[in-house]
């Protein structure tokens, strides 16, 4: 097992607008050794942008992980989540499940990204895009059988929302995503309301520092899970805050981030990434 093969390297302008200022922790996995970029797939009569990468010399179906984006789409750190998950032998891809509803680079701070886009994209639509990125993966060199998800933030909400509707997915990890909050009609339900409908493993971590996620939040969530006996373990990691893996944010919690990578993988080893 291998820790993520990255090297520090200056801000660029990869980076949703919103995400600024950039730290100075930026990570860079470089693209020896896989093979990466942009492609396009086919989802409900539309085709949705997607970043993918993949070791360069593999043999035979690839196990897939699908990475779901933070608030502020398919940018430089998602690509890098899905380079270093290349290096360890996955087909990683991260779809731009915001496409339909508009472009986050338009959008110059967070709350306003939020409101303006974040929040008019519908839960419903994006599992079943997830859908059509298994399905592509599978025709793709993908392994149909090996399928994963992993999600931070915005998407960390989302993997536990997909590990419920899913039934061919194996494992799921969800990074620091909300697990309570008020329902609408585009998110008529949340991870604690799904706990009981859990179809995979699911590894949530989380940072006790989060002030979006109290931890009477994770506690609830927690007792969701035991009274399911849901197949279910959550990590607070008590130093780190929100966003704690986002190395180009100032929340960038180095120790937990490290931790909750190896964490990530062994679970996916354990679940799903095994014949």
């Amino acid at each position: 097992m291998k820790e993520p093969q990255a090297t520090n390297k200056g801000p660029d302008g990869h980076f949703a607008p919103a995400a600024a200022p950039l730290a100075s922790t930026v990570l860079h996995t470089p693209d020896d050794g896989i093979l990466a970029g942009e492609t396009s797939i086919p989802t409900q009569g539309e085709n949705m942008p997607a970043y993918h990468a993949r070791p360069q010399e593999a043999e035979g179906a690839l196990p897939v992980v699908i990475v779901v984006q933070e608030i502020f789409g398919v940018h430089e750190h998602i690509r890098d989540v899905c380079r270093r998950l290349a290096l360890e032998g996955y087909l990683a891809i991260a779809p731009e499940l915001y496409f339909r509803q508009g472009d986050p680079n338009d959008f110059s701070d967070i709350q306003t990204l939020f409101s303006g886009l974040v929040a008019k994209v519908p839960d419903a639509q994006v599992l079943a895009d997830l859908d059509h990125v298994a399905n592509w993966a599978a025709r793709n060199g993908g392994d149909a059988h090996r399928l994963m998800v992993t999600g931070f933030c915005w998407g960390g909400r989302i993997a536990w929302l997909y590990a419920a509707h899913n039934p061919q997915l194996k494992a799921a990890v969800a990074w620091y995503g909300k697990l309570v909050g008020e329902k609408s009609l585009n998110s008529p339900h949340h991870p604690v309301d799904t706990a009981i409908n859990l179809n995979a493993p699911v590894l949530g971590l989380y940072g006790g520092q989060d002030s979006g996620i109290p931890q009477d939040t994770v506690e609830t969530m927690r007792q969701a899970l035991r009274a399911a006996n849901a197949n279910a373990e959550i990590i607070v990691y008590p130093d780190a805050g929100h966003a704690f893996n986002a190395d180009y944010r100032p929340s960038y919690h180095e120790e937990s981030a490290k931790d909750g990578w190896l964490r990530m993988l062994r679970w996916f080893e354990r679940y799903g990434a095994k014949r």
